[in-house]
């Protein structure tokens, strides 16, 4: 497995000749789609979905029906590549994938309350979860946990909680790019002292940047 943080909320994951993207928004770079073969998105805030970045790419493209409709009515150009997936539906797009959860986090009680929903892949026995914009957990065992670190809906000692729940041996920090370097290294601190037990480590990658 090759797996490639681009920006923000974005990941690439390349295994046995397929190359998913997740999550290429705003804030990541064009060239996370280059030769992408799927693009999965978890809910339409603009850091998670750009449409002109699903244009650069002729990837089909598996969201949920929230993020389809917002494309059908803002990109109808893409919406002959859109598969609609619901929680609980299990994919085959080159590797096996599970739709897990259906809310975003809550921002503010007066927002109303977004779909989303995240995706559980299985690589080459290695299991990959992003959640996108959510800390639900997935309900299974997971070897590499994608969490996000900052946003406005999240406290440090939620994102703490999550990792310690979901007990990923491994922890790549995600959604990160609207703390200064600063912030980011107080995430790394709090994280190594209080979530992390034996045996488990937590990574932060700079763009465009390999997990080794």
């Amino acid at each position: 497995m090759r797996l490639t943080k681009f920006g923000h909320a974005c990941v690439r994951i390349e295994h046995a000749g397929v190359r998913i993207v997740l999550d290429p928004g705003s804030f990541t770079e064009r060239e996370a789609v280059d030769g992408a073969d799927v693009v999965l998105i978890t809910h339409q805030h603009a850091d998670h979905y750009d449409a002109d970045h699903l244009r650069a790419t002729s990837a089909q493209i598996h969201t949920i029906a929230a993020v389809a409709d917002v494309i059908a009515a803002e990109a109808p150009d893409l919406a002959d590549r859109l598969h609609v997936v619901a929680p609980g539906d299990v994919l085959d797009v080159g590797l096996p994938v599970r739709v897990v959860g259906e809310k975003h986090a809550v921002i503010h009680r007066d927002y109303p309350l977004l779909d989303n929903s995240g995706y559980l892949l299985d690589v080459g026995g290695t299991t990959v979860y992003h959640p996108g914009d959510s800390l639900t957990v997935p309900g299974e065992p997971v070897d590499l946990l994608l969490a996000p670190v900052s946003a406005p809906w999240l406290k440090i000692g939620e994102a703490v909680d999550f990792v310690r729940e979901v007990g990923a041996p491994r922890t790549l920090a995600i959604h990160d790019r609207v703390y200064s370097e600063v912030a980011l290294g107080m995430v790394d601190t709090h994280m190594t002292n209080l979530a992390l037990r034996d045996a488990m480590s937590f990574t932060r990658l700079a763009d465009g940047a390999d997990l080794d």
